[in-house]
């Protein structure tokens, strides 16, 4: 086995994935800490703290952080989600301890300069105006909300303009030393690494982090709803979803191996039947979103106002096909695409340390391709037929809808045509 595992006396993981023949490596510490660890006020902080992270530290400016990675050809980047923060990098495998130098460094040092967070946080703003004017990214954030209503787990990952511009250097330090500690974080590398060199390394810098356990966010819970959002587009964005799998549950690889054989690619029934057949829209996906304590699964679509519900009668009537009958043909298909589409990924070094960092961050280990796979060989047409009657048909469906949607029957069609029974409806 190519992966190594080490963990510092404060819990910080130091994980390595050797690819000798490699001779560059992607290396990033990941954070058990995304957009649903903010309370109320913090709204948009972690993604706030990202950015401040390269805009200087104790010993190196921001011009200097940047010049220092791309002096010796590397990248330098970091990225926000719902439950995780990552800071990461590529370079040739003899810079490897450079750049977790220089990790530690914008993590443990940074000076979050005041001026520097006025300036950023104007850069946010303009993201945010970004995201507003897409509807295509709208619809999603508005998707997520709606799912979960009043929780921090379903607000946008960017904060709104209110929040963001209200955020101060001292609560973006108070929310640092509550959320950074060492058993919340994982140090990866992939590619051509030195796994006893980066762990001796990581001992002398990386265990200055807190060794207390870090806030827990609070417990999701799905809600469901419906949002018909008339607008002047050219094209009505919908989306329509149901209540996912969270990682750890039973369902979870089924419902991965249900939204590829729905919506997964050009084959799917979805593409084949609302695409191809009837010409109703150009491009039609589902998708399956996995969290550590809940999950969504969702279809969208981008349409005419003339075609909009035809291509929703037609949807509804694809899903309660789904749960009557699923071909071993489709499911084979759909499992071929999942398992390539993961063993495809091992050949990049980046997505390598990516995986094992949210495996160890969710599991507490790293999960062998091979565990994988088998539990994808594992299913049958029966569990996921029977998986997409119970997704379905429940009244905790989840609409959300942009554009020229006056017309749209919305959530009341849904129950009509998927059959939810009262003895459903009152669960």
């Amino acid at each position: 086995m190519s992966v190594s595992v080490d963990k510092l006396r404060n819990g910080l993981t130091v994980v390595t994935d050797a690819m000798p023949h490699l001779e560059s490596a992607a290396l990033g510490v990941w954070v058990r800490s995304g957009s649903r660890n903010e309370r109320n006020d913090q709204h948009g902080m972690a993604h706030l703290l990202e950015h401040m992270a390269f805009k200087g530290t104790k010993s190196r400016s921001a011009l200097q952080i940047v010049e220092e990675i791309e002096n010796v050809g590397g990248e330098l980047n970091a990225a926000t989600s719902v439950e995780t923060t990552a800071y990461y990098a590529r370079v040739l495998s003899p810079e490897v301890s450079h750049a977790a130098d220089i990790l530690y460094d914008i993590l443990a040092n940074s000076t979050l300069d005041e001026a520097e967070l006025q300036r950023e946080k104007h850069v946010i703003l303009q993201e945010i105006g970004a995201a507003l004017d897409s509807p295509d990214d709208l619809v999603f954030d508005q998707f997520q909300d709606i799912a979960f209503g009043g929780q921090p787990i379903g607000r946008p990952i960017l904060g709104t303009p209110e929040t963001v511009k209200g955020f101060r250097t001292n609560e973006l330090r108070t929310y640092l030393a509550e959320h950074y500690h060492g058993p919340n974080m994982v140090l990866v590398a992939a590619g051509g690494v030195d796994h006893d060199a980066l762990v001796k390394q990581a001992e002398e810098t990386y265990a200055n982090f807190n060794s207390e356990p870090a806030i827990e966010p609070v417990e999701a819970s799905y809600c469901g709803g419906e949002r018909i959002t008339e607008d002047d587009l050219m094209e009505a964005q919908i989306i329509l979803g149901f209540e996912g799998r969270a990682y750890h549950v039973r369902d979870f690889y089924a419902s991965q191996l249900l939204a590829t054989i729905l919506g997964g690619g050009m084959s799917s029934r979805l593409f084949q039947e609302i695409r191809e057949k009837r010409g109703l829209c150009y491009s039609i996906s589902s998708f399956h979103w996995g969290f550590s304590d809940t999950g969504v699964f969702g279809i969208h679509a981008a349409t005419g106002a003339e075609d909009l519900q035809e291509l929703f009668t037609t949807l509804l009537d694809e899903l309660k096909a789904v749960g009557e009958k699923i071909t071993q043909e489709e499911l084979d298909r759909a499992r071929a695409q999942v398992r390539s589409g993961l063993l495809m990924s091992m050949e990049s070094p980046a997505a390598r340390a990516g995986q094992v960092a949210r495996q160890i961050l969710l599991f507490g280990r790293q999960i062998p391709n091979e565990e994988l796979m088998e539990r994808l060989d594992a299913l049958s047409t029966e569990r996921i037929r029977d998986l997409a009657c119970r997704l379905f048909q429940s009244e905790k469906a989840t609409l959300a809808a942009i554009g020229p949607v006056k017309e749209l029957d919305g959530l009341k069609e849904v129950s009509s045509r998927l059959g939810v029974s009262s003895s459903i409806a009152a669960e």
